[in-house]
């Protein structure tokens, strides 16, 4: 497999900066974060999209992904949603999804990942989750179309309190979907927070999972990214999982809470990781 670092957790800094030192680590690859600041598409002008392609050119980096999960440029982190009630809501996130396909084809990424629906509250059983299934459903499907001709995939991550968590819920969208086009942003420690066994899963998933993101979880499993070693999970037995399904391409890992010292621990999780990675 192949390290990767993602930029949002240089989001107090320029993108050129943080993939200049995400390289001087070490690390093949980069995400992209596709939210400000740095390349939210409306504001991401095609002079600077080639500047960056060939940044990373340039650095012998490969792109493990566009993240384009959140959407602070217009929202928060989960807002606007799949599964807004408004119907121009929803149309914002998928014009933003639209956008990175876009993007994704230009700096020659091959892939984008983006949220599992929106948020769901799991304490109110007379929430009609079937419905909002069905509206994240058809505009995935919408989307796919046009991914499918730029020869892009789109990655549902599955994360704590939102409306797919948990990998029960992710087969049950797959077979809603059924799109080549539509994959897997496999997150160990979303998994991990829904107290699902990442190991025990990791099989389970392969023929979805286009890619993985990497962050620690405490035994509490509360959803809060950690540095990778600082929590509970093994990531020993992870890494022995991931190769034995013979999976090559890129992990890349994903530590947005340390806005204050991204280069320190983009290096400590590049260190650590060498010492576990055949």
């Amino acid at each position: 497999m192949k390290l990767a670092f993602s930029t949002n957790a240089f989001k107090k800094y320029s993108l050129d900066f943080a993939i200049k030192e995400i390289s001087k680590i070490g690390y093949e690859g980069v995400e992209i974060l596709c939210d400000s600041p740095h390349a939210y598409p409306p504001d991401f002008a095609d002079n600077k999209i080639n500047e960056t392609r060939k940044l990373i050119s340039d650095l012998g980096l490969g792109i493990s992904n566009l993240n384009a999960f959140t959407l602070y440029s217009i929202g928060d982190v989960y807002h606007p949603s799949w599964i807004e009630s408004s119907n121009e809501l929803r149309k914002s996130r998928i014009s933003h999804t639209i956008n990175c396909i876009n993007l994704a084809k230009k700096l020659g990424a091959k892939n984008l990942s983006t949220e599992p629906g929106g948020p769901f509250n799991y304490q109110k059983p007379n929430e009609d989750r079937d419905k909002l299934l069905k509206i994240f459903v058809k505009g995935l499907l919408d989307v796919s179309k046009f991914a499918e001709k730029k020869d892009i995939k789109i990655l549902v991550e599955p994360e704590p309190s939102l409306l797919i968590e948990n990998s029960t819920q992710f087969l049950e969208l797959m077979r809603l979907v059924d799109s080549d086009y539509i994959r897997l942003n496999f997150d160990i420690g979303h998994f991990y927070c829904v107290k699902e066994d990442p190991v025990a899963i990791i099989n389970k998933l392969i023929d979805y999972t286009e890619h993985f993101h990497f962050a620690d979880i405490a035994s509490n499993r509360v959803h809060y990214h950690l540095k990778l070693g600082d929590g509970s999970i093994d990531f020993v037995k992870v890494v022995e999982a991931i190769e034995k399904t013979g999976y090559k391409d890129f992990v890349t890992v994903e530590l947005y809470p340390y806005q204050d010292n991204p280069v320190e621990v983009a290096k400590t999780s590049y260190e650590y990781l060498t010492t576990i990675i055949p």
